[in-house]
């Protein structure tokens, strides 16, 4: 009788049920290894970009803040991120069960934050790398730098800081492949498998467009680095190939204008490039205002009215001095420093910030053309260049750049200037509680302090009002009774011109010119003042009288009436000779000169210096203009009379005759009101 148990089967691990517990139980092992791969990687990952940002940039003072600015980049915001993710990560572990259907929707859930700070940094790498190279160009630099990485982080090496620079770079693109390796150790029908494959998927996604942003962060850094070159440096840039590049953009934009080809049309652009002019616009024109405003402050700080003699004896003079001494010293100043640190110079950074997207906008005007000639060549063709794709995708590039970041730049720059114009507006404010805080004082020794403000306000207004009655009755008053008329003085040789217009049209047609004339129309004539011109015509062709027509002795035309006045003629010179001719008998050391033709100016006993006048020997005599003059001989030794005799102040000496012309003859002067 066989034995009982020999016909059992037994129980070898090569049925298939063990086999399927085997498998998935090394399926869970490996699973739960990649989360704690991905929860332990991500701890020393955010523990390294904490010692960049504590230890190693504290450390680095020696760099300036710009540079630091650059080499970080916004590592704080990511640590901000890392640290929130790091900790719902750790958070997973109590619910074993559901441990990777909850990291999946964890990386969904941080999938906008992770993009929106991994971009920023990475589109600020290149840059940083280029600082790292300036770096090691200046040895001593270097080894400074080296050592505080090295004391930091050991494990950095040679590499120093573009071994830790690269680690953010490095753990975003990680991601996709943590969420892999977590992906193929998951049972396909377990509940989490699509949350995951959602979860790598959006990872890629990220990436991907955080590539796209570095690509439109370079194009965009490209074309504003060339918006800033120089004259110089643009035509060095000049050859062949921009020459082909620009004939071609001008043959599709004149054909656009022609109507030959279509436009392209994007509304949305247009909007916001419109935007961004006026946004533009507004801080030029608050730009020039402020300067203008800081200019006429100078002045006003240059005017010190309170150190000048007033001759206004006590009184509320010697306190507006005080006041306006104590107000000069500091308040003022320190409200235009203020100024110029507050509002000037923000302005301007805000417009010079504003350069560089405008630079974009043109540019992507070139690249529109560009773009709408590669795609007419597609239709028609239906291949193209790989030069010419790559102008398609620069096109595209800059056109997602600026629609997507001109909307916040336009909201910006206009809060940026609301902020300006609240702080001007601020600062106008505490100046003004300064000036009457310092005034108080003044203030309670003032003859009306004791008036409320709707008072004083209505005393002011009845003051007004009758110092407005009486200038208007003494403007009636004198336009009554007008002091005499005075003579301007002739221009130098003209006295010949006068006495030509003289003979032909007689004293009651000349007239004066009492301020110089620009002739604006063709008719209209340019005359100086002074100048002696013959009226024709008290008005135009079209019956306007102020505008009347007359004759300067060489040329005709039109005049403004309202700067003529009418010319008395002086005496003439033989009465004016009498005046001053010795006696007959009286003696002469020098014979007497031959009779000289009509000197230019009347030999007088008291004439006016018109212009001045430098004397260049111990012969000639020095003059100021409007300086009375006594003439002594209306002609030099020789019978010239171009040159006068005179005494001025004691001395004599000759003068140019032309400098000089009559005086008038003294009358009383002022008004009286009539009786």
């Amino acid at each position: 009788m066989a034995e009982h148990g020999t016909d059992e089967p037994s129980s070898s691990t090569g049925s298939p049920d063990g086999e399927g517990r085997d498998s998935g139980d090394r399926l869970l092992l490996h699973q739960r290894l990649a989360v704690r791969e991905l929860i332990d990687t991500e701890a020393s990952y955010l523990h390294m970009l904490q010692l960049c940002a504590s230890d190693i940039r504290s450390r680095l003072q020696q760099l300036p803040q710009g540079d630091l600015d650059v080499l970080f980049s916004n590592i704080d915001d990511v640590i901000e991120v890392n640290s929130k993710f790091l900790h719902d990560l750790q958070e997973t572990a109590s619910r074993e069960d559901e441990q990777v259907h909850s990291i999946g929707n964890l990386f969904l859930e941080f999938q906008e934050e992770l993009e929106r700070v991994y971009k920023v940094y990475c589109a600020s790498y290149d840059q940083a790398l280029l600082l790292v190279e300036t770096y090691r160009k200046e040895p001593e630099l270097q080894r400074e730098i080296q050592g505080i990485i090295e004391a930091v982080v050991p494990q950095a090496g040679p590499s120093g800081l573009s071994f830790l620079l690269v680690i953010p770079l490095q753990r975003i693109t990680k991601y996709p492949l943590l969420l892999q390796k977590i992906l193929e150790n998951t049972d396909p029908d377990a509940s989490a498998y699509p949350v995951l494959q959602r979860a790598a998927s959006a990872l890629q996604d990220v990436n991907a467009n955080i590539n796209e942003y570095k690509r439109r962060k370079e194009v965009a850094s490209k074309y504003t680095k060339v918006g800033q070159l120089t004259l110089r440096e643009r035509l060095a840039r000049i050859n062949t190939h921009t020459l082909s590049k620009k004939t071609t953009r001008l043959s599709q934009l004149l054909k656009q204008e022609a109507g030959l080809v279509p436009r392209t049309e994007d509304k949305e652009f247009d909007y916001l490039e419109e935007r961004l002019h006026w946004v533009s616009l507004c801080v030029t024109e608050t730009k020039n205002n402020v300067a203008v405003y800081l200019a006429n402050l100078e002045a006003f700080l240059r005017f010190r009215p309170q150190e000048s003699e007033l001759d206004i004896p006590g009184g509320p003079v010697v306190q507006y001095c005080s006041l306006m001494g104590d107000l000069q010293l500091q308040a003022f100043p320190d409200f235009k420093q203020r100024l110029e640190g507050l509002v000037w110079q923000p302005l301007c950074s805000l417009a010079k910030a504003l350069s560089g997207p405008q630079n974009l906008v043109k540019k992507r005007l070139d690249k529109l053309l560009d773009f709408e000639r590669v795609e007419e060549k597609l239709l028609e063709v239906g291949s193209v260049t790989y030069e010419e794709q790559e102008a398609r995708h620069t096109y595209q590039a800059l056109n997602s750049l600026l629609v997507a970041e001109l909307p916040q730049l336009n909201q910006l720059a206009m809060r940026w200037l609301g902020q300006i114009l609240h702080t001007f507006v601020d600062l106008q404010r505490d100046l003004a509680k300064q000036v009457l805080q310092r005034a108080e004082g003044s203030l309670a020794q003032l003859p009306h302090h004791h008036l409320s403000e709707p008072a004083f306000r209505k005393l002011v207004e009845d003051v007004l009002g009758q110092t407005g009655h009486q200038l208007r009755s003494f403007q009636e008053n004198f336009e009554k009774v007008l002091p005499p008329p005075t003579v301007q003085p002739l221009l130098p040789g003209a006295e010949r011109q006068v006495q030509a217009l003289l003979s032909r049209y007689g004293t009651e047609k000349l007239y004066q010119v009492t301020s110089n004339i620009s002739g604006a129309g063709t008719l209209d004539l340019t005359l100086l003042r002074g100048q002696i011109v013959a009226l024709l015509q008290n008005k135009d062709t079209k019956g306007n009288s102020s505008r009347w027509l007359v004759d300067t002795g060489g040329h005709r035309g039109y005049v403004p009436a309202g700067k003529l006045e009418l010319y008395r003629v002086i005496p003439g010179q033989e009465e004016v000779k009498e005046q001053v001719q010795p006696p007959k008998d009286s003696h002469h050391l020098t014979p007497e000169p031959s009779p000289a033709p009509v000197p230019s100016v009347p030999t007088v006993t008291q004439v006016v210096a018109v212009y001045p006048f430098v004397a260049r020997s111990s012969h000639e005599v020095s003059l100021q203009a409007g300086q009375l003059v006594t003439v002594l001989e209306a002609q030099d030794k020789k019978g010239n009379p171009e040159w006068s005799l005179v005494e001025v102040n004691g001395q004599r000496g000759y003068v140019p005759s032309s400098f000089l012309a009559r005086a008038p003859s003294p009358a009383p002067w002022g008004w009286s009101l009539p009786s």
